[in-house]
């Protein structure tokens, strides 16, 4: 399953050349990563307070064309692995039909305390919603 979340860029998200600042794509991602378990039926503060949430361990980002002031733009999730206790999922941004961002992004599960914990079954089954 591809989640599609939407955005429009403000002037706040641009920099001086008056391109969207390159930080600001990984929180385009996250918001989107968040709307795509959300969707799924996963609730974060749930889970945290279960003792256990969701950290990005690694990002590997190819930024392809700038994003401007005003665009419309679609961040697409789609879980390419889920694993024991972590997940990869692949997220696209796009400008129409055009390609501008893409990364490969590992997340993993932890407790609160940051140990390393098992995906329980409960979440994997909702997780599973959104493998690709």
């Amino acid at each position: 399953m591809t989640h599609k979340f939407h955005l429009r860029i403000y002037y706040e998200d641009t920099d001086l050349a008056g391109n969207v600042y390159y930080a600001n794509y990984l929180r385009y991602m996250e918001r989107a990563r968040s709307e795509a378990v959300r969707d799924v039926g996963l609730n974060q503060l749930a889970m945290k307070q279960d003792g256990v949430v969701f950290v990005v361990r690694q990002v590997i980002a190819d930024y392809l064309l700038p994003a401007k002031f005003d665009d419309e733009l679609i961040v697409e999730t789609e879980m390419t692995a889920l694993k024991g206790a972590s997940m990869q999922m692949f997220q696209t941004v796009k400008r129409g039909d055009q390609v501008i961002f893409t990364a490969d992004v590992r997340v993993a599960f932890v407790t609160t305390e940051g140990a390393p914990a098992r995906i329980p079954a409960t979440i994997r089954q909702q997780l599973l919603k959104l493998l690709g």
